[in-house]
């Protein structure tokens, strides 16, 4: 059993650490990291800035922010603490607008009820960067485990970021032309922080709005706040039954979307992405470059070749998406797991500006959601049909297994030459064909990922069991 102040758990994978609450998420823990991060902000920025804490509906997540607030105000920083749960990129957005000297968000994103997290989202409103995080883990063992002394209180005021967001987000959109569709949408918000946000946002927009588990649960109903699969059938139901325009969901940080069309489908966000890029290129005239990981469909990259724009590929992680948008003209950043941003936002993945921009994309076209999937898809070159096999090994394992295709790549998968190895985060091998092949391990699960595209539903079928096969077979 680990005690309660060890720290040999305690990293920073692609957006924050997270844990499992009372195990290594504990209260000496949250402390511990909080002083580190305060260490780092005291050789970063002034203590003139306030330092911003917010925190997501999960068990004790709140508890554990009040706790970081009495930390720093011990350290001597201005603490300004959410009046309630709220989105991350409503903090976010928070930590600019104020001239902060960042936020601290807790979460676990679209994790298990068992978990909470903490982010440091620094004062450019994006995730921190590798170079941020790794100059906070290295002030972990100077930092103590001991409880605050509650003595600053008066350090510490409360505030509301929803006015200040909401409005800034309206910018972004045709609110007038959302307004004259008159749209139906199916809203559920999974017991998240959208809740009071995105409906708020939906009828500002004109919107005839049904919402569901609008209310915190700390257990998420008994499922997973993660807006995909099983999690979303209730709202399929509701988007048939009375035949809406779209549903839509975010996951418990609600910077994650999910959305399902006027059909019944689960739309994925490699969909999204694309029928985005269609619509701000085509109806809304903007321009700029395409960011999206390496996991994220090429379809995009015929996009971009379609439209002239530039096209760039980042690791897996919307902190690379994130740095890419502040050093360039991005008009679009996603990845598949459900993340994105546009041009003219922070550049901080986004659920709830996400679900808004399907709704204008369908108000400018004035046609059903599937039919401008499938154009979208369509004039990207498609169909593509993507997969994610999840394999649970140990970090040996893992290892072993990348140091296998590192070192001895396959000359084929399911007898298709590999005509190229991309090592910019994980193995991704490049088919003759046009399929791809990404192994890349986890970097918060004892999980090895391997996504794949391709062309054919029997061929990724093939190719789905041939990695299997190998996988298996290594150890």
């Amino acid at each position: 059993m680990k005690a309660a102040n060890d720290t040999s758990q305690i990293w920073f994978g692609t957006d924050g650490w997270r844990g499992i609450i009372a195990d290594d998420f504990t209260f000496a823990n949250v402390c511990r990291v909080t002083r580190a991060i305060a260490h780092y902000l005291e050789t970063a920025y002034s203590k003139s800035r306030p330092v911003l804490i917010a925190y997501d509906t999960r068990f004790l997540a709140d508890q554990f922010a009040k706790t970081a607030a009495a930390v720093l105000a011990d350290a001597g920083w201005t603490v300004k603490l959410v009046e309630r749960d709220c989105p991350t990129p409503a903090i976010a957005y928070s930590a600019k607008l104020l001239n902060s000297a960042g936020a601290l968000m807790f979460t676990a994103s679209h994790n298990p009820a068992v978990y909470c997290g903490i982010k440091y989202i620094p004062d450019y409103a994006g995730p921190a960067t590798s170079k941020i995080t790794d100059a906070i883990v290295a002030q972990l063992d100077r930092a103590s485990t001991g409880p605050p002394s509650g003595e600053r209180t008066d350090q510490i005021s409360t505030f509301d970021p929803k006015p200040n967001y909401l409005r800034f987000l309206y910018t972004l959109l045709d609110v007038e032309r959302i307004c004259k569709a008159n749209l139906q949408v199916k809203y559920d918000a999974l017991f998240s922080t959208s809740r009071g946000y995105l409906d708020v946002a939906l009828s500002h927009c004109g919107c005839q709005t049904e919402t569901f588990h609008m209310q915190r649960d700390v257990l998420f109903g008994g499922g997973i706040p993660e807006p995909k699969g099983k999690q979303l059938r209730g709202l399929v139901k509701a988007v048939q039954q009375d035949k809406a325009a779209l549903g839509v969901a975010t996951d418990g940080d609600s910077d994650r979307f999910g959305i399902v069309d006027d059909q019944g489908n689960i739309l994925t966000p490699n969909a999204i992405l694309l029928l985005l890029t269609r619509h701000l290129v085509e109806q809304r005239g903007k321009t700029g470059a395409i960011a999206r990981t390496v996991a994220t469909t090429h379809l995009l990259d015929n996009l971009a070749l379609k439209y002239g724009l530039e096209l760039y590929e980042t690791p897996v992680g919307f902190k690379h998406i994130g740095e890419k948008m502040r050093t360039a003209n991005v008009l679009i950043g996603g990845e598949e797991s459900g993340g994105l941003s546009i041009a003219g936002h922070i550049p901080e993945k986004d659920g709830v500006l996400a679900a808004l921009l399907v709704v204008e994309a369908i108000a400018y076209a004035g046609k059903p959601l599937s039919q401008l999937v499938e154009e979208a898809i369509a004039d990207a070159g498609g169909p593509r049909y993507e997969h994610r096999l999840d394999f649970r090994l140990s970090n040996s394992h893992k290892a072993a297994l990348m140091d296998t295709f590192s070192q001895n790549p396959p000359a084929d998968i399911a007898g298709i030459r590999v005509k190229q190895i991309g090592r910019k985060d994980g193995i991704k091998l490049y088919l003759e064909d046009g399929s791809w092949v990404l192994l890349r391990p986890s970097g918060t699960e004892p999980l090895m990922r391997v996504y794949l595209e391709t062309d054919d539903l029997e061929k990724q079928a093939s190719i789905a069991a041939h990695l299997e096969r190998q996988v298996s077979q290594s150890f």
